[in-house]
């Protein structure tokens, strides 16, 4: 048997996944408390007593979104022996996150200068996971004699992350936002892909 505990995790899921929604289809800006209360069936009071407002909603299914791509990484990253496929595979997969969830992500590219600390703690805890998780693929990978064996591996993906950012950078032409428009996302993917090649070749024995 269920307990209540049980039973406000799966209401609270239902939330998460209704406003998802709805933030995907309409938009932060455009989406209300009453939308999604509605297309939960849901009194306003009963969604208010599980988030106190729209904006902590929000960062609560951006929370969710980045446990799941966080989870796709771990579960992949782990059965992936080539370095080089390691990499592709999170700028893969990071494309896709940011093409999939474009229209969700609206209030971050409309609120660059003045974001909740909630969300920047969740990019710093993306980064910190993506940075474990490539440098323990590089250690295996130096391990086996494919690369060179190097002796701050965190500092050599951190480096990575850091020109891979500059990729995107670069491409938008300014350094004002963090968030690039629809059109730059493709290039970005595939000058980051170059990049990834550049990369490897220099860790070769």
């Amino acid at each position: 048997m269920s307990t209540v505990a049980d039973q406000q995790d799966i209401k609270r899921e239902k939330i998460l996944e209704a406003a998802y929604q709805q933030f995907l289809h309409y938009g932060y800006s455009k989406t209300t408390m009453n939308e999604i209360a509605g297309a939960l069936s849901m009194s306003k009071a009963l969604l208010y007593y599980y988030f106190p407002d729209k904006s902590q909603l929000y960062i609560a299914v951006t929370r969710k979104l980045a446990n799941e791509y966080l989870n796709t990484l771990k579960d992949n990253l782990a059965k992936i022996k080539d370095l080089r496929d390691a990499i592709v595979f999170q700028i893969d997969t990071h494309h896709n996150f940011i093409v999939n969830n474009y229209n969700f992500f609206d209030f971050i590219r409309l609120n660059e200068q003045s974001l909740p600390d909630q969300i920047w703690e969740i990019v710093d805890e993306i980064r910190q996971s993506e940075m474990q998780l490539l440098g323990d693929v590089m250690i295996a990978e130096a391990n086996r004699g494919k690369i060179r064996i190097v002796e701050n591996p965190g500092e050599i993906v951190s480096l990575l992350l850091d020109a891979l950012n500059g990729v995107r950078v670069a491409a938008m032409g300014h350094k004002k936002n963090i968030f690039p428009k629809k059109e730059y996302l493709d290039e970005i993917h595939q000058k980051r892909l170059i990049l990834v090649d550049i990369f490897v070749r220099g860790l070769k024995n």
